[in-house]
């Protein structure tokens, strides 16, 4: 298993009610605000890894994201994938 998989439900869900509740508090701003506030506070809080399960849950498809997060989605950095360590 690589670092960033999880078993789905919990953590999953978790990264969902974080997306969303940082979407609902920027809500609040003028649209194109609200995006970029959206964008910019998981670019600078969220590690790689957590980016990296966002960007899964969203291709993934139906997956509760506020459509404020979905909107942000191409402003958020998408982290390179993590290569697996073969053993030697």
């Amino acid at each position: 298993m690589s670092p960033d998989e999880t078993p789905h439900g919990k953590t999953e869900a978790k990264l969902v009610y974080m997306a969303n509740q940082i979407a609902t508090f920027f809500k609040t701003q003028p649209a194109d605000e609200a995006v970029e506030g959206v964008a910019t506070h998981i670019n600078k809080f969220w590690e790689p890894r957590m980016r990296r399960q966002l960007f899964a849950i969203i291709d993934h498809g139906d997956s509760g994201l506020s459509p404020l997060v979905l909107e942000a989605a191409p402003l958020i950095h998408k982290p390179a994938p993590v290569e697996e360590v073969k053993p030697a």
